[in-house]
């Protein structure tokens, strides 16, 4: 009997957990280059009396590595990313990794990210324009030309597929194994005067979660229907006064 109590438990603490990735979801809707929270769930085992329970894990949320929509802007500092590739900035600890391609020229000419992070060419150096040389060409290979002169480069980046992915604020990551700059261009790039949209379904998420809704009524319905049998016997067995 104890044995419902602690499943239906062990599946609350996980709807918890998928309740918030869908929470965060959500919320960055119209946060450029924001890539998805998911959460994935594994059932552990535990031997009681003359049989197996199955309960479920608290679970492992992991960043969806599906593209988001491509938007047009025209900005000349707008760039988006084709293909699986990611930019990459200056972070405190070294880089991160982003798909946001939203930049600004400060008055030394260097690039940054909108949030005031260097963008990174292929070698993991800061970017130098000339502040009174007009906005930049971006080509697909990211190379940056101000008139006839390439001045620079914006680095692309390919991820190890058996890296894990962290969240790194605002809105890029981190790797577990080294990122490593893309050569061929063929089925990679970028494209200037667009930025790529969050790749967050806001339809998927709602029937997420009304779905965690429902069975999180459930799990508390069976809680409440155990805690009432565990009371019952517990009286039926209790000597009479």
């Amino acid at each position: 009997m104890q044995n419902a109590l602690y499943v239906a438990l062990s599946a609350q603490v996980a709807m918890e957990k998928r309740l918030n990735a869908v929470a965060n979801n959500v919320a960055n809707l119209s946060t450029s280059g924001y890539r998805a929270e998911d959460t994935k769930f594994t059932a552990l085992l535990a031997q009681a009396s003359k049989g197996a329970v199955a309960f479920a894990s608290s679970g492992d949320t992991y960043i969806s590595q599906r593209a988001g929509p491509t938007i047009k802007t025209d900005a000349p500092l707008d760039v988006a990313v084709q293909g699986d590739a990611w930019f990459a900035v200056r972070g405190a600890n070294g880089p991160v990794y982003t798909r946001d391609g939203r930049m600004k020229m400060d008055a030394l000419g260097q690039l940054r990210s909108l949030t005031g992070q260097a963008m990174l060419d292929p070698g993991g150096a800061p970017i130098l324009l000339d502040p009174q040389a007009g906005p930049p060409t971006i080509g697909r290979d990211g190379s940056v030309a101000q008139g006839v002169n390439q001045v620079g480069a914006i680095g692309l980046f390919l991820i190890d597929p058996k890296s894990t992915l962290t969240r790194a604020e605002p809105n890029g990551v981190t790797t577990s194994l080294p990122a490593v700059p893309v050569q061929d261009f063929t089925r990679v790039g970028m494209v200037q005067g667009y930025i790529e949209g969050a790749n967050v379904n806001p339809v998927l998420e709602m029937t997420k979660l009304i779905n965690i809704q429902r069975a999180f009524e459930s799990a508390a319905t069976l809680v409440s229907e155990t805690e009432t049998s565990f009371t019952g016997a517990v009286r039926s067995l209790s000597p009479q006064g």
